[in-house]
């Protein structure tokens, strides 16, 4: 499916994720909000912290919204809960939907750090991972903020007029800041 940003209505599925180190588990929260900032459904999974279980439940988020409506999603990271790694052209291919993985700080990198978290097979397993997702592209927003994004099913210009359509302030896209939101307060409610 092509991201046509240029349509003056689209909707972004914005996904983010909370969790506390010491917990076995991650709240994923998804938003599905359209180009003029309604926010038109929302729908929760969880991860395992540590696992190897975002993906299927980025996918089983989606599913679970049975929406036919939804134009791009915007991970808001594509390596959370503890080094739980998102395949995005898995994703992609799975979900025929453009995928923009966003970060918010510079980082040389996590292959020293997932070498200290895991040993052995699981380590080259993780490390495999991470390598796939390709680098990331710094982009200059319309607010003058700067993100690092990963993108499948599009390209950096066409995903940064995606982010630039649902940007009202900073640097975080509104359905990410939003289902980052959810997610902390389904945590907190959680305890």
């Amino acid at each position: 499916m092509r991201l046509h940003v240029e349509k003056r209505a689209i909707r972004a599925l914005g996904i983010a994720e909370s969790f506390r180190k010491n917990s076995t588990n991650a709240v994923l929260a998804g938003v599905v909000m359209r180009s003029d900032l309604v926010i038109d459904g929302v729908a929760y999974s969880t991860t395992t912290v540590r696992g190897d279980d975002a993906t299927d439940a980025v996918i089983g988020l989606y599913r679970a919204l049975d929406r036919n409506d939804i134009n791009v999603i915007m991970l808001g990271g594509v390596v959370i809960s503890m080094y739980n790694i998102i395949d995005l052209d898995r994703l992609y291919s799975t979900l025929s939907l453009p995928i923009i993985g966003v970060t918010f700080e510079e980082s040389e990198g996590l292959e020293e750090h997932i070498m200290r978290a895991f040993q052995g097979e699981k380590a080259e397993m993780k490390l495999e991972a991470y390598r796939r997702l390709g680098s990331r592209e710094k982009v200059i927003l319309k607010t003058g903020h700067h993100v690092y994004i990963r993108c499948a099913g599009t390209n950096i210009r066409v995903a940064k007029r995606a982010l630039n359509k649902f940007l009202l302030q900073g640097a975080v896209p509104e359905p990410i800041r939003v289902a980052r939101l959810l997610a902390r307060a389904m945590l907190k409610y959680a305890r």
